[in-house]
């Protein structure tokens, strides 16, 4: 399919000193779903804005279909875009809310109504047509906001946060319904979201964000196995990445050394060590508290240094119940194999095998 939108160095200034995106860098496939993801103020619905043509770009370049959009009206770059809020219309019925994008375009009736059937049929809104947008659910305005969005057939389908306004249930219904129509329909999509639910589980690809800048952009498996920077390690996962500080640990990747600050592991990579031999650090704690969440359990423990308690917290997560383990004193082992090391700076160092072996 190849490549369908390139962001070359896009950034956005307010003034003459706030960056709120810098120099972004992306490409995006023809069909392929993108998660924008990051904290509250990062710079992603203003990139997504951008894309849209809400928001000037004040320096870099933006193509679509290999043609530049700098230029170009929002509504000439045939992209549709959906908001956390819905945006309908309450004097309309979700008919007149449907063939609205139409009417402004002058699509003659009889057109305009074969499309409704056509996007009601696709998003099962059959039964709701002449209702008015206060006599639906969260869920079915939601569908409807989609639907009329999808009414012009667009290239990119732009979401901002879309799902930020549901209950826990139905958000989990909706990130099916959403990733799955996408799937079907094969637009190329990029969806805002602060939830690394919805970015791990929807996208083909995750770009994670921090102060208006790209720090990681992969797979989602990639990027939770492998990430780039201390920020992704511990933004990504919940409960977040265990890390701890240590002193000058020289560590040899692809043939140099290199000094390494901290140490991370995810609380699901910690065992605990009923095997003296098995290779890995080993770690005194006390389980302070334990969480219980059915199929598996949170541990929170402190370490124990000399028989006192250091303030690092330490946090595993294991299967089933282990309330059983409250306040008791464990040793856990850290595998080396599951270890992520960062330098100084907060980057990601790759060991050799052969250092991991030593």
């Amino acid at each position: 399919m190849g490549e369908f939108v390139r962001l070359d160095g896009v950034t956005k200034r307010f003034g003459d000193v706030y960056a709120a995106v810098s120099a972004v860098d992306l490409s995006v496939d023809e069909g392929e779903f993108i998660a924008l993801l990051g904290p509250s103020g990062c710079g992603k619905t203003t990139l997504l804005r951008m894309i849209a043509g809400l928001e000037t770009i004040s320096a870099g370049s933006l193509c679509i279909d290999n043609e530049p959009m700098q230029d170009r009206h929002p509504r000439d770059r045939d992209i549709a875009m959906v908001f956390q809020n819905y945006a309908l219309y309450p004097h309309m019925t979700v008919r007149q809310n449907l063939e609205y994008p139409l009417r402004l375009r002058g699509v003659s009736r009889e057109a305009r109504a074969a499309r409704v059937v056509e996007i009601a049929a696709l998003l099962e809104l059959e039964a709701l047509l002449d209702r008015k947008p206060a006599a639906l659910s969260g869920g079915q305005r939601q569908r409807v906001a989609m639907g009329r969005a999808l009414m012009r057939n667009p290239k990119i389908f732009l979401m901002d946060e879309p799902l930020s306004n549901l209950d826990a249930r139905l958000r989990m219904h909706m990130r099916v319904e959403i990733a799955g129509l996408q799937r079907r329909l094969g637009i190329t999509t990029l969806y805002v979201t602060h939830d690394q639910i919805e970015a791990m589980t929807m996208a083909d690809r995750v770009v994670i964000m921090n102060g208006g800048q790209v720090q990681q952009v992969g797979r989602p498996q990639d990027v939770y196995d492998r990430p780039a920077n201390l920020f992704v390690a511990t933004f990504i996962g919940a409960p977040a990445m265990n890390v701890f500080e240590i002193e000058h640990l020289p560590i040899e990747p692809n043939g140099s050394v290199t000094a390494i600050a901290k140490v991370g592991i995810r609380p699901e990579d910690i065992t605990l060590a009923p095997d003296a031999e098995a290779p890995g650090i080993r770690l005194p704690c006390t389980v302070s508290l334990v969480e219980t969440l059915g199929a598996d359990s949170i541990l929170h423990l402190t370490r124990v240094r000399g028989g006192e308690r250091a303030a690092e917290p330490v946090v595993l997560r294991m299967n089933g119940n282990a309330r059983d383990l409250q306040g008791q004193t464990l040793e856990l082992c850290l595998p080396l194999s599951r270890l992520h090391f960062f330098d100084a700076s907060g980057a990601r160092v790759e060991p050799s095998p052969a250092w991991l072996k030593a």
